[in-house]
């Protein structure tokens, strides 16, 4: 009875032993390569997703607060050419203004072909159309920017953290098969720190999951916002008023 009473408190402090070596800092002292390039590998993913989610964050507040001016300004300007003025004025990264410049600059290089094998093959309004097709896909492409990168860190991480984690569980094994114990003391630190690359790669997969949804659905709106004011202008450089307008503009670009 001596015996057991003395072996219990023993067990007990190698227990608490086997807790306090499942940190992240015992997890660190004990990787070989590979753990290291599957944790840098992680943590270049984590850098990458935060980077862009942080960037579309920006470009959503940005875009949010000048699409509704930007259309306003030029539906509200009584001079085309001064429209498109306003519109030659705004940001390189804004894309409604860049929209209404291409189909401006479209009717305009129309215009000034008239009589020739262009203005043959295509009228005005196929040709306008074409301008705007083509500048409404480049703009939906820029507002993807980092969304690529985002969907793979999402799909890929927790694989990268699992096979840390396999990886790190069978080194554990085999210094639990070298040291000949098998008792909790033995397995637990070891196994606990290999969970951690886990943990880790979910950490890092879940915001680019959660950020990756999120700005698909704003890129949505945006893109049908775009769609609409394109209609609109190919309305108005084809035919010379907007479908619905009341008191069009008074110049045709």
């Amino acid at each position: 009875m001596l015996q057991e009473t003395t072996n219990a408190p023993t067990g007990a402090g190698n227990n608490a032993a086997a807790l306090q070596q499942m940190g992240f800092a015992d997890m660190l002292q004990h990787m070989d390569a590979v753990g290291y390039v599957v944790l840098a590998t992680l943590v270049i993913m984590s850098a990458m997703s935060i980077y862009w989610i942080v960037y579309n964050i920006i470009k959503n507040i940005r875009l949010r607060g000048s699409s509704d001016r930007v259309i306003a300004t030029f539906w509200e300007t009584p001079n085309a050419q001064d429209a498109i003025r306003h519109m030659e004025e705004q940001p390189g990264s804004e894309p409604f203004s860049k929209v209404a410049l291409d189909a401006a600059q479209a009717a305009a290089h129309h215009q000034r072909h008239e009589g020739s094998r262009l203005v043959e093959s295509l009228n005005r309004s196929e040709f306008v159309d074409r301008a705007l097709r083509q500048a409404v896909t480049r703009e939906s492409l820029k507002l993807e920017n980092g969304l690529t990168v985002l969907a793979t860190v999402g799909a890929t991480a927790p694989f990268v953290g699992l096979l840390g984690t396999v990886w790190g569980i069978y080194r554990a094994l085999i210094r639990i098969g070298a040291s000949g114990q098998a008792d909790i003391g033995a397995v637990a630190g070891p196994v606990g720190e290999a969970l951690i690359m886990t943990a880790i790669g979910l950490g890092v997969a879940i915001p680019a999951v959660l950020g990756y949804n999120f700005f698909v659905r704003l890129n949505r709106g945006t893109n049908n916002k775009l769609d609409t004011f394109a209609h609109d202008l190919h309305d108005f450089f084809a035919t010379g008023s907007r479908v619905g307008d009341v008191a069009p503009p008074a110049a045709k670009a």
